[in-house]
């Protein structure tokens, strides 16, 4: 049975049309991909794909509604769009710091303005003032404020005291905000991670205009570099494996030896050749080719074929290799042999002696 692979794209035009080539190739007449042909949408019904790139659904509400369908009808989309829909950067934070990965000290800030529909009393569980004064001492200046969700560079402010965030914050509406600490960088890196195993360093430069990002070099030499690139690529792999994204990159500031994951929730991330460059996009045009036909090869009908993160899998199940206490597996249950209940001996009632008053 052939199988089918999808690639749903907004704008993009060089990376869409050279995946769909490359999976073309490798895919050896059993697997077959195309740009994503949509003419309808019908609940539960499954349209064929056997695994979807997604690349634009964070944009168009109803390409992610169309993913969820699919996704539950058994086709693999990367990425997993339950788990995308719910994802946001402060989280990724507060995970990294449980996984150890290091981070940037950052607070939560409440919107400026309130939400649609919502007056002062909905916010009865909020103090006034908050305590400005230990984030501005856990924070320090200069600091950066930008959403706790989303991506883009958008809404990224640089804040040099107090004064300079309260005017910068005004200018935010109804965006949740977060506040971090500035890394002063003596090292940058951008690292594409495919499928939690194909991980490609790149030399970053975000100071520099968009085109010329890429058009950098690391700093750091010899074996500190060696020792970097190892820490770096076990870090990119331990983020993903619990986030549980299989197509995403992460950024890595390095302030005295240490990378500091600073971004690492781009989960349709630039793979634009005139970005890029070329020897970066011939790399992520295989990995992700590649990826795409072991998925497809991989996938099981009526099953639920997305990647789901270890952060969820055990909070359902508990640490791979435990259950909870008294729970069988499937295959115990069938073994289970139920036992007769005993059937109890008759005893012939005795005479009460009688109660003496």
């Amino acid at each position: 049975m052939m199988k089918k692979v999808g690639i749903l794209f907004g704008m993009e035009d060089t990376y869409p049309w050279a995946f769909i080539e490359r999976v073309n190739q490798i895919g050896d007449g059993k697997v077959k991909a195309e740009a994503v042909q949509i003419d309808k949408v019908q609940q539960g019904i499954d349209y064929g794909y056997h695994v979807i790139i997604d690349r634009i659904s964070q944009e168009v509400p109803f390409y992610r509604s169309y993913l969820k369908n699919a996704a539950l009808m058994g086709t693999a989309v990367i990425n997993n769009p339950f788990w995308w829909s719910a994802d946001e950067k402060f989280f990724n934070n507060c995970l990294s710091v449980q996984l150890g990965v290091p981070v940037p000290k950052t607070v939560l800030l409440p919107s400026k303005e309130r939400p649609d529909d919502t007056t002062e009393k909905s916010f009865r569980n909020l103090r006034a003032p908050l305590d400005w004064d230990y984030m501005f001492d856990y924070i320090g200046f200069p600091a950066y404020m930008k959403p706790h969700s989303g991506g883009g560079w958008k809404s990224v402010y640089k804040v040099e005291s107090p004064e300079d965030l309260f005017a910068k914050h005004g200018e935010t509406e109804q965006l949740v905000m977060m506040l971090q600490e500035e890394i002063v960088f003596d090292d940058y890196y951008r690292v594409y991670c495919l499928g939690q195993k194909y991980v490609h360093i790149m030399p970053y430069e975000p100071r520099n205009e968009f085109h010329l990002r890429y058009a950098t070099e690391s700093k750091i030499k010899g074996d500190e570099h060696k020792k970097l690139m190892k820490t770096i690529h076990d870090l990119t792999i331990k983020l993903n494996k619990a986030l549980g994204y299989d197509f995403n990159t992460v950024e890595f500031a390095v302030r005295n030896g240490i990378p500091y994951a600073i971004d690492f929730c781009n989960p349709a991330p630039d793979a634009d050749i005139n970005s890029v460059g070329q020897q970066n996009f011939d790399w992520i045009v295989e990995h992700s080719a590649k990826l795409a036909v072991e998925k497809a090869k991989a996938h099981k009908a009526k099953k639920n074929n997305c990647t789901w993160g270890t952060f969820l899998q055990e909070a359902i199940s508990g640490p791979k290799g435990t259950r909870p206490a008294g729970l069988k597996t499937a295959s115990e249950a069938k073994k289970t042999v139920l036992k007769k209940p005993v059937a109890k001996k008759k005893v012939a009632p005795t005479k009460k002696s009688p109660t003496k008053n």
